[in-house]
């Protein structure tokens, strides 16, 4: 900025000024040839906010087309605050995933509660009552001096807003590698339940309608949280500090309870939570959507602080606020409802023709813009990408075991990566409501549905390390696992949504990870029939040029017919036989054997064969179905081994398991996909698998449960107490600033 001259109360716009908003001289060009003059300060920032890659998916849009987003029970895809699905008895089940990445670093309780009440909004927005929340977390090195503090402070945020809310928290994964030092990563997911004939949309209709503010007053706090989230950080972080929003979960509850009440009463024609960019955001797209402008009186905004500007209004990401077109007629009976609630509730604005977006304030206009180019026709681009290349695969027999199977194990246990999370979950509420069948520290988590017997399974995957390797694969596996994690449990899966974490697009090697790993979450999605209906992008997560790995995380939904056949992962009596479903493992190439093991993080991700994973999964499936499995796993970081370890953890039994055919330790620690085990009465060893062989799907009996221990030819007995020592005290320790 060279100059700040004042014009009408606002500060002149220059082209260095819009550089500061993030805008790229080739896009403030845009704007000055799409609306003939230079921009007010108040419309410069609505075209920030608009066309930053947060709001517009600019960088992305033209690849995630290639998604699969249709099927018979799809009822809302992507485009939505929401995607819904038919889960039957005429029910939807409505869900999405964000991130609140940059904020959570910055302030990590306020950045992850707020993405939690984020997150819940878009789901009640759709007319649905929030069931579930779920997360995905990654942070940094834990001998980085700020992973302790980042950890404690999002899953506090995550726990003191979803507690206080009243949604179970019932799920979700936590990784740690140094290239999330310097940017953690929160991606949260919520689900929530609604009649399938009682969805509320995003789009506005009719002219002249009113336009109502909801919820909580509007503050300063967020302004340009969007811009912020997509750009990248560096030395100045801290100084972001005021771009974070502050959240207040007692008064999301009420929202909620007065959206529902309004919807019932057959009130709202359109609704858009204030999400990211604020009203501004919220205003554009219910018209954009709608073919039709907006008009906005910001004098009968409420607001809690005094002064503020229409800039300041239109950019703020104050949180717990809605945005309402209202039937005509029915200003007092809505207004009514939410003042029951104690929400402000003010008509500031209408529906109009003209396809214009106009801001007044004090007596003056504002800004005056077409509302379509603000929304649906934001710049997208094809920036150049270039694929990474892919790495060879390991022999296993060429890797030489630092340590014998016992040791390996009870370290990979102790491992950061595949340690329990009980710490974490245990600070969350993930039975109030009553309706949790099964808690976190499974494969997925069950929630009733009503008084059941439905319930809906609800997992979210993705291993990184395979995706920075080779991103197709590591797409198609993270689709590929979530598949597995709800298909163990009983699930049907249906659907998925995404969240979409990588660096800087504008550099080419960034670009080519997010094309892959697109490129392979849509062929896995299509090959498993599972469509992704809603989703996030967030990009430019890196600091001082160092990207975080790709982490395209999926979060799944599946169908239980009846809850009391689901399947869990503990053993249940001893001298039940062990089986392993798909082909002997051998695979170390990205293992967690050979980085924690052996100090190697190299090779190729093992291949996913998404045939196999659909008739594997199918079969165990049918399998729960029928009675036959008593206990089922599937199989993922670690290996066969940790999973059966994992198995007797849950159940204090132990087992006696037979050789390894091939190499020992990458045949109990190999990663090699479409993998699960499963238990069995013994009397029903045989007819089991002469099941699986009739269904053209590999199984081989691993052993037997029972004792105390696990026990290996050649190798000391595994104790299951200490094993269970080793995989329960890591995360509390490192919590405790333990050694």
């Amino acid at each position: 900025m060279t100059e700040t001259q004042v014009i009408s109360g606002e500060l002149s716009v220059t082209p260095e000024l819009a550089a500061e908003h993030g805008l790229t001289p080739d896009e403030y060009r845009r704007i000055l040839d799409l609306i003939g003059r230079t921009p007010t300060l108040t419309e410069l920032g609505i075209f920030s906010a608009m066309w930053n890659e947060h709001c517009s998916y600019k960088s992305s849009k033209v690849h995630l087309r290639a998604l699969p987003t249709a099927a018979p029970w799809v009822i809302q895809g992507p485009g939505e605050n929401a995607g819904v699905i038919d889960i039957g008895d005429g029910l939807a089940c409505v869900f999405k995933m964000e991130s609140h990445n940059h904020p959570s670093y910055i302030e990590p309780y306020q950045g992850a509660a707020t993405g939690v009440g984020g997150i819940l909004r878009d789901v009640f927005t759709m007319g649905a009552r929030p069931i579930a929340c779920l997360d995905a977390l990654f942070f940094g090195d834990p001998g980085h001096p700020r992973t302790r503090h980042l950890l404690s402070g999002v899953v506090a945020g995550i726990g003191g807003y979803g507690n206080s809310f009243g949604v179970p928290t019932v799920g979700g994964s936590l990784r740690f590698h140094s290239r999330y030092d310097g940017n953690c990563l929160v991606n949260a997911m919520a689900v929530g339940i609604c009649r399938k004939d009682e969805i509320f949309y995003a789009a506005a209709s009719g002219v002249g309608m009113p336009v109502v503010y909801l919820g909580s007053k509007t503050g300063r706090d967020g302004i340009h949280g969007a811009s912020m989230a997509s750009a990248e950080f560096g030395h100045d972080a801290d100084t972001k500090r005021p771009a974070v929003q502050v959240g207040d979960p007692f008064s999301e509850k009420l929202l909620l309870e007065a959206c529902l009440e309004i919807m019932a009463k057959g009130c709202v024609v359109a609704i858009q939570d204030m999400g990211a960019a604020g009203l501004t955001c919220s205003a554009v797209e219910m018209g954009a959507k709608g073919d039709l402008g907006i008009t906005l009186d910001l004098d009968r905004v409420p607001c809690r602080e005094e002064g503020m500007s229409a800039y300041e209004m239109m950019l703020s990401e104050s949180q717990e606020r809605m945005l309402m077109v209202l039937r005509p007629g029915k200003e007092a009976e809505a207004a009514a409802v939410f003042r029951k609630w104690g929400l402000d509730f003010a008509v500031i604005g209408e529906t109009t023709p003209s396809r214009r977006f106009v801001v007044r304030h004090r007596g003056a206009v504002m800004a005056d813009l077409p509302i379509k180019e603000l929304g649906d026709l934001a710049p997208q681009y094809r920036r150049p990408y270039r694929e990474p290349v892919r790495q060879k695969p390991i022999d296993a027999a060429a890797v030489a075991p630092p340590v014998g199977t016992a040791d390996a194990l009870e370290r990979l246990l102790a491992a950061p990566d595949l340690c329990s999370r009980r710490w974490v979950w245990e600070q969350y509420d993930h039975v109030i409501g009553g309706d949790t069948v099964q808690r976190p520290g499974g494969d997925a988590a069950v929630v009733r549905v009503g008084e059941g017997p439905k319930a809906l399974a609800l997992a979210t995957d993705v291993t990184p390390r395979y995706c920075e390797a080779d991103p197709v694969e590591g797409g198609k596996q993270a689709v590929a696992e979530c598949w597995r994690n709800l298909t163990a449990v009983g699930a049907r899966p249906l659907a998925v949504t995404d969240n979409l974490n990588f660096g800087n697009p504008e550099r080419p090697e960034i670009m080519g990870q997010l094309v892959g790993c697109i490129r392979g979450i849509a062929e896995a999605c299509r090959a498993l029939d599972f469509p992704v209906v809603s989703g996030n992008v967030s990009l430019y997560n890196e600091t001082n040029g160092r990207a975080i790995l790709p982490t395209p995380t999926i979060g799944g939904v599946g169908l239980i017919d009846d809850f009391r056949r689901s399947a869990t992962l503990a053993f249940k009596r001893e001298g039940e036989a062990i089986v392993l479903v798909g082909g002997p493992p051998s695979w170390l190439g990205q293992s967690a054997y050979l980085r924690e093991i052996c100090g190697r993080e190299e090779g190729a991700p093992p291949p996913v064969d998404l045939a196999a994973e659909k008739r594997n999964g199918d079969i165990v499936r049918e399998l729960i179905r029928a009675g036959m499995l008593t206990a089922v796993h599937d199989v993922s970081d670690g290996g066969v081994l940790v999973a059966i370890a994992e198995m007797a953890i849950a159940s204090g039994i132990g087992a006696a398991l037979a050789g390894a055919a091939g190499p020992p330790h990458a045949f109990w620690f190999g990663e090699d996909q479409a993998r699960y085990v499963v238990t069995t009465a013994a009397s029903e060893a045989d007819a089991l698998l002469a099941r699986l062989a009739a269904a053209n799907v590999p199984a081989a009996r691993l052993g037997t449960t029972g004792g105390d221990a696990l026990t290996l030819p050649g190798e000391r007995p595994m104790l299951v107490t200490i094993l269970r020592e080793r995989f329960e005290s890591w995360l509390p320790a490192f919590m405790a600033g333990r050694p």
